[in-house]
Formats: structure tokens, sequence, C-alpha cells
């Protein structure tokens, strides 16, 4: 039996699928965008199928038969096998118990932000609050939707209030960020702005030798 690597979480909610029963792949698909899924990991037809592969060579699903109609082509129907069950309940309990690193490009762009004058940092900033304040609103109206109007129990959108809890916390760490600038009490800002006014061709400014470096 091959060892699946866990670094596709769109192979992890395939097993999760199958333990309601067996589906072929398209049937999977659905099911997932029919439950939001798709606005929390990655999916298309494409990586669907070889995440399907992958699985079966590694005897976590098997094929349980064949789906024929008319109307369309035959559909290999898969279930989850025992060692796919054992699978999915230890990935996702790792996934819930252990935080994991994850590469976000807004972080990315703040450890650079200092190739960007002040001002302009301001201004940039200030677009990202409008967007994050739609789509906090949007959120908000989505999960009224999803909770009244199709009365959803709690537990099936509880990616959703994670991704608005998410979205809060950032737009508030911006508008701090935002009114430290604005009022002049960002330290170090006037070295960051003396910087623009004299650079000539490098491309950022200079970093200590000695800047910490996070705790893992």
């Amino acid at each position: 039996m091959h060892r699946v690597r866990r670094s596709n979480p769109l192979a992890l909610a395939v097993m999760v699928t199958l333990a309601e029963g067996p589906r072929h792949p398209y049937e999977i698909a659905q099911t997932l965008k029919r439950r939001h899924h798709d606005e929390s990991i990655r999916l298309n037809f494409g990586s669907l199928y070889s995440v399907v592969n992958v699985l079966e060579r590694a005897g976590l699903i098997a094929a349980e038969g064949v789906e024929r109609d008319q109307r369309r082509p035959e559909r290999t129907v898969y279930a989850l096998t025992p060692a796919g069950h054992d699978e999915a309940d230890d990935w996702l309990g790792e996934l819930l118990a252990t935080p994991a690193k994850e590469y976000l490009q807004f972080e990315a762009a703040l450890t650079m932000v200092g190739a960007v004058a002040p001002g302009r940092v301001v201004d940039l900033l200030g677009d990202r609050i409008v967007a994050l304040d739609a789509e906090i609103a949007g959120g908000a109206a989505r999960l009224a939707l999803l909770v009244g109007r199709h009365e959803l129990p709690r537990l099936f959108v509880l990616e959703a209030e994670y991704q608005q809890a998410l979205l809060v916390a950032e737009v508030a760490f911006v508008r701090a960020l935002v009114a430290e600038i604005t009022a002049g009490t960002f330290p170090g800002l006037a070295q960051w702005q003396a910087w623009h006014d004299g650079r000539s061709t490098a491309v950022h400014p200079p970093i200590p030798v000695s800047a910490p470096r996070r705790t893992p």
C-alpha cells in the first residue's frame, strides 16, 4: 500500500465525502460544490480525477462498480475502504490539532513593505480596507442566508465563521497600521520616509544585520 502525502486537502475531502456512501467522481465534485467546500479547497475535475487515482492506488478507496446511463458515459463508483476510514480520521485529527505554517500573500507583502513609500502604503492599505469590508459584509450576508433560509446547523457553517473571523482580524490589523503611519507614531517612520526621499537604485531599505527570526 502506498503512503499518501498529506499535502492536498482535496484528497481528504474525497475520503470524507465517500465516508457518507459510494459515489462517482462527478457526484463527489457536485457534493463539494453544493456544500461550498470549493471555497476552502481548490477543486477542478482534472485534479479531482488525479486525486481519486492516487487514493485508489494507495488502497484508501476502491472501485465498487460502474454506473451506466444511456445519456452519459459510464462512471466508476468508488467506496471508502477501512484503511481509508482510518487515514481520513487520523489526517483530519492532525489538521484540527496541529497549527501549520501557511504562506499568505499579504504576509509576504508585509515583509517587503518598506520598498513602498509610507504615504502610498497608506493609500494601498486604504484600498485593502474597502475590499475587506466588502468581503466581511458579503460573508455575513451569506452566513445569514445559509443559517436562516436554509436552516443549516452551525456545524455546517463553521468554515464560513472562521473565514469571517480571519477577515475581521485582518481589517483590524490593517486599520491599526494605517492609523500608526498616519499619526506618525509608527517606529522608524522618519527613516523609512527619508530612505524614499533620497534613495538611488536600491529596491529595499537597509535591513538590520540582526533582524529577528520568527520562532517556528
